[in-house]
């Protein structure tokens, strides 16, 4: 055989070899904000270096929606599906899915914050790498309240008093669209994060206690969700009882709100050019019920999983750690404004210059409280639904605080049973 028939035999064995190697992905990704968009350019930059093949599955906006269809195509043993985006409560419901990341990621553990790693870990099997983590923040007009001189609001009382003084002055001059407040109140998973923030944040407890106790039934939790409920349809339009986070962000970013809860996503989109409130806005931790109590933000963030029935578990894992890598987790804080879960990027030069207000949200959510999926387990989801329903009956006026709280509380004890 010539030199040159062995060589171009060689190469095509190396070529044959390389193709074998390469891998067909998929990742489902939700679309809040511009996920998406990002996801893409990452999943393309991931697909030059190692010859893979990514494509992207479009999941709904809202995680009540996203989790439904996931916990179907898992149940079913699906594979056209081997990377789920996940939230940071579905750990403990969707384990025995999900391939141990343990060994794989040992190299890489270490870089992120050691609770955002024990939220992903069930029965010391880690199920998920995290790629950014949340906890939400009261986003508020600084030259609004500069103009009428107010400053910025401590507790949820004086929030609602300067959202009512600023509107009824703006309205007067001609901003008949203004609100005061827009919030998650739509019957979801939000609310659930809300109604947590409104309760703890009044001393009312955490729905479910870490030893596992039902607490919700409480003259302060009762007292929370009223206030909140005195919100609709004075400072809060009536149609913030279906907002999710992106219709509170759209009243947000138009200019027509005073103040907005909502995750750090929407700090960078509040900034773009093409934002009614670039520049003009700053944010704070949310409101307590007197001076006395604690801010609570309920701790969110996002996660990679691998399908343990994807054909492609090898892949899937590469795929996993460069999503969550450092270098990925920057390029996401810096053109999403989205809180990374490696320590050492909070004391980043080039993130601290794009993203000022990060690193004073690290202690926002380090001191952030955890809804109560780690000891509820398989039941959280319909703890959760049974609370955003209780407390969306409460704000929509079916139903006093203290009744829907009561019955909320006897349908838990009985979903409980002998334990969770």
């Amino acid at each position: 055989m010539t030199l040159l028939l062995k060589t171009l035999t060689f190469c095509a064995a190396l070529g044959a070899a390389d193709l074998a190697a390469a891998a067909e992905l998929s990742l489902a990704a939700n679309t809040t904000g511009k996920n998406v968009h990002f996801m893409r350019e990452q999943l393309d930059a991931f697909e030059k270096k190692t010859g893979h093949k990514v494509s992207l599955v479009t999941m709904p906006s809202s995680s009540s929606e996203q989790f439904s269809q996931y916990r179907l195509w898992l149940a079913a043993g699906n594979k056209d599906v081997d990377v789920y985006q996940t939230d940071v409560i579905w750990a403990p419901q969707l384990a025995d899915q999900f391939v141990d990341l343990t060994a794989a990621a040992k190299d890489v553990v270490g870089e992120h914050f050691p609770s955002i790693i024990q939220s992903q870990t069930v029965n010391g099997k880690l199920v998920a790498l995290p790629i950014f983590t949340d906890a939400p923040a009261l986003y508020y007009r600084k030259d609004l309240l500069e103009k009428y001189g107010k400053t910025p609001p401590k507790t949820w009382d004086e929030l609602a008093a300067t959202a009512k003084d600023i509107q009824e002055k703006e309205r007067a001059a001609g901003k008949a669209d203004l609100w005061g407040f827009v919030f998650q109140g739509n019957a979801y998973e939000g609310l659930t994060c809300n109604a947590l923030e409104w309760i703890k944040s009044s001393g009312g407890g955490q729905i479910v206690e870490p030893d596992g106790t039902i607490s919700v039934n409480n003259e302060k939790a009762a007292a929370a969700i009223e206030r909140a409920k005195s919100w609709i349809g004075t400072i809060a339009p009536e149609g913030v009882l279906a907002y999710q986070e992106e219709e509170s962000r759209g009243v947000w970013q138009t200019g027509n709100a005073v103040f907005m809860r909502n995750w750090p996503y929407a700090y960078a989109l509040g900034n773009g050019d093409d934002s009614a409130v670039k520049g003009k806005f700053d944010v704070m931790p949310l409101p307590t019920a007197t001076d006395g109590d604690k801010p609570s933000s309920a701790l969110g963030g996002w996660n990679l999983a691998v399908s343990k029935y994807s054909d492609e578990q090898e892949a899937a894992i590469e795929l996993v750690k460069f999503l969550s890598s450092k270098e990925v987790q920057k390029a996401r804080a810096l053109q999403l404004s989205q809180l990374p879960t490696v320590a050492a990027l909070y004391d980043d030069a080039e993130v601290a210059a794009a993203q000022p207000f990060m690193p004073n949200w690290k202690p926002i959510f380090q001191s952030a409280v955890p809804r109560p999926s780690a000891v509820t387990k398989v039941k959280y989801n319909e703890v959760s639904s049974k609370l955003w329903s209780a407390v969306h009956n409460t704000l929509s006026g079916d139903g006093t605080a203290a009744e829907n709280l009561e019955l909320l509380e006897v349908e838990l004890t009985e979903l409980k049973g002998d334990s969770w």
